[in-house]
């Protein structure tokens, strides 16, 4: 019996140390797992465990530059200005909880990992008894999975440090975790089922991303500003589809081409203003050597490692999806998939996503020069992601609700709401020095609203934030029970529901 044990301690130590403890190999059990369970064959789940496991060692490789290529900036700004900079941007910040998790916390980020696992579970939970919950959207998108889940884990331990203080305490951190952030992905991706059901005419998916709540309070705002109201006021709405764009904008399209000029502009910027006697004292450049060759350079090594961090992110969140995503398809009958929000751009007017970019890009440049201005404490930089997959989706959105006001005006807010809310939560957590930020809408919003409800109330908050967030779809389903089903198990009998309540 006590070789027994003896096996059995030897096998959770190595599964603890090598593989709980180590992120690829987490990513590649999880894999593992989910494809044995569907029974798939010895060699495709051997090929999808692998691909998981290297994708995460490419993300890794990205995240190593990121660090590298940052650092010598973040001194510069901090040895000349005393400013701490932060890059709103999803993989920034995912890169600052791999760098500061440890350090701040004594946690592994390892356990983010294992966060994302029970959060996801209680996400089908949530689905597969929707006739209860009301949810109908199961959350899908990996990649954002993991970089939730990462600035989750951060924001809850900063809330409740007697989680962690005296060593971390596992299982009430896993429950408390899994239960918001599974809540918020339900949640969430359940209340854009109606705007992007209307958007697609019935395509039969919703959005899981990082603006969940931006779309839908995008969508309710259009709509009572400047659109029909909910049919209650007849108008024509003139769209940016109506409008004829220049060819030249076209560029913002290309996600690589637009962070080389994001990143180009803003760090060339910082950089100029560094110097180049900094670089050099530094040992980062040769005093005979070109500065502004230099700042280019590093400027663009920033669309190379990001390019790197989502190779990564695709390669192990195509297999961890798709191993999760047959298990599900099994469990969930009357749900749609959440995915990513770059599914919903071929829908719509395409210019609209144009449009809504570059309000945003001007209400978050806007409250950059406040910040400056007000010599704030957290100085932001624009980071290609929340500026243009944020205010894109949400202009999209709002364009048809509400015309080409609403795309223009709803993004410039958005914008706005993005830069000083993560100066504000990424500055009162901690996370700004370690140079990244989530940013985007909701975490920008919503979860600096749950960590200080945390912060300041404790347990109570955890249960008061829980509740919010689960009655929201119940309060949905109340406005209107024959339709809220309806939507997505038959959306032309739908539209033709609503067609006769709007006539009544």
């Amino acid at each position: 019996m006590q070789g027994f044990l003896n096996v059995l301690v030897a096998i959770w130590t190595f599964f603890s140390t090598y593989i709980l403890q180590k992120a690829p190999f987490m990513i590649g059990f999880i894999t593992l797992l989910g494809y044995v369970l569907m029974k798939k064959k010895w060699y495709d789940v051997l090929s999808g465990t692998l691909k998981a496991i290297i994708g995460m060692l490419i993300l890794n490789v990205g995240s190593g530059g990121l660090v590298s290529n940052f650092r010598p900036i973040l001194a510069g700004l901090k040895d000349r200005f005393n400013l701490t900079a932060t890059v709103i941007d999803p993989y920034f910040g995912q890169n600052a909880v791999q760098a500061g998790v440890e350090e701040q916390f004594g946690a592994a980020f390892s356990q983010v990992m294992m966060l994302l696992l029970i959060a996801f579970i209680v996400n089908i939970l949530l689905v597969r008894f929707n006739k209860v919950t009301k949810c109908r959207s199961l959350f899908t998108t990996g990649h954002v999975q993991v970089q939730q889940a990462s600035t989750a884990y951060w924001l809850i331990l900063f809330a409740l440090p007697a989680l962690w203080q005296g060593g971390i305490k596992t299982v009430p951190m896993m429950i408390i975790m899994a239960v918001l952030l599974g809540a918020y992905w339900a949640v969430g991706s359940n209340m854009t089922v109606k705007p992007m059901q209307e958007l697609t005419d019935g395509a039969g998916f919703a959005i899981a991303h990082q603006q969940m709540f931006g779309i839908r309070l995008g969508y309710i705002l259009a709509d009572k500003l400047f659109g029909t109201n909910g049919g209650k006021r007849k108008k024509e709405i003139k769209k940016v589809g109506d409008l004829e764009m220049p060819g030249f904008f076209s560029i913002f399209n290309e996600n690589m081409v637009c962070t080389a000029i994001l990143m180009t502009v803003f760090f060339g910027a910082i950089m100029a203003v560094i110097g180049k006697p900094f670089f050099v004292e530094a040992g980062n450049l040769k005093e005979g050597d070109s500065f502004v060759m230099f700042c280019f350079e590093r400027c663009l090594n920033f669309a190379v490692y990001l390019a790197i961090l989502q190779l990564g992110v695709r390669t192990f969140v195509t297999e961890l999806t798709a191993s999760f995503q047959g298990i599900a398809d099994k469990l969930l009958p009357a749900s749609v998939p959440g995915v990513d929000c770059a599914v919903c751009y071929g829908f719509g007017d395409a210019n609209a996503v144009t449009f809504g970019f570059l309000a945003g890009l001007t209400g978050q440049l806007l409250a950059i020069v406040g910040l400056i201005i007000f010599k704030s404490p957290v100085l932001i930089i624009c980071g290609f992601v929340p500026v243009f997959f944020d205010n894109a989706t949400i202009g999209l959105v709002a364009n048809e609700k509400g015309g080409l006001k609403a795309c223009l005006i709803i993004p410039f807010f958005v914008g706005i709401i993005q830069v000083l809310g993560s100066a504000f939560i990424a500055g009162f957590v901690g996370m700004a020095q370690y140079g990244g930020y989530l940013g985007m809408f909701d975490w920008a919003t919503v979860w600096p609203a749950i960590t200080v409800i945390l912060k300041y109330l404790g347990y109570v908050g955890v249960g008061i934030a829980a509740i919010v967030l689960l009655a929201l779809p119940q309060i949905e389903y109340a406005r209107d029970k024959k339709g809220y089903f309806l939507i997505t198990e038959d959306y032309e009998a739908y539209k033709e529901y609503m067609a006769n309540k709007e006539a009544k």
